[in-house]
């Protein structure tokens, strides 16, 4: 027996911008670069997959690889760094990101806290 998904069917991929951006100044990343570090290798996301900067580049790849979704999450910490004051430059990646996964056949699935926490609320 063949079944087939509708159309309508949304499958693809998901990133948390903590594991995937680098360059995060939020409660995570101060927990991470403790001394002693709570992680055994020592690791930290601090360079992560720098996806931050290759967005499109990745995005491209996972149309290309058939998603037709994309979960991502916007970093509260980037985008508001100090209570009450938000990063323009920070809100404008994020609609880019949104319309790189348009314009490559992705729709955009928005996660607006993803666990992490600015250092200023945490």
């Amino acid at each position: 027996m063949t079944r087939r998904l509708p159309t309508s069917f949304l499958i693809g991929c998901a990133t948390a911008a903590h594991q995937v951006e680098g360059g995060i100044d939020n409660d995570w990343s101060t927990w991470e670069r403790q001394q002693p570090s709570p992680i055994a290798d020592g690791s930290t996301a601090e360079r992560a997959i720098e996806h931050y900067a290759r967005f499109s580049d990745d995005i491209e790849q996972l149309g290309g690889a058939g998603h037709n979704a994309h979960r991502f999450s916007v970093e509260w910490a980037r985008v508001e760094p100090s209570p009450g004051v938000f990063d323009s430059a920070a809100l404008r990646h994020y609609c880019d990101v949104a319309r790189t996964c348009r314009a490559n056949g992705i729709e955009p699935v928005v996660t607006l806290q993803h666990f992490t926490l600015p250092r200023w609320l945490a």
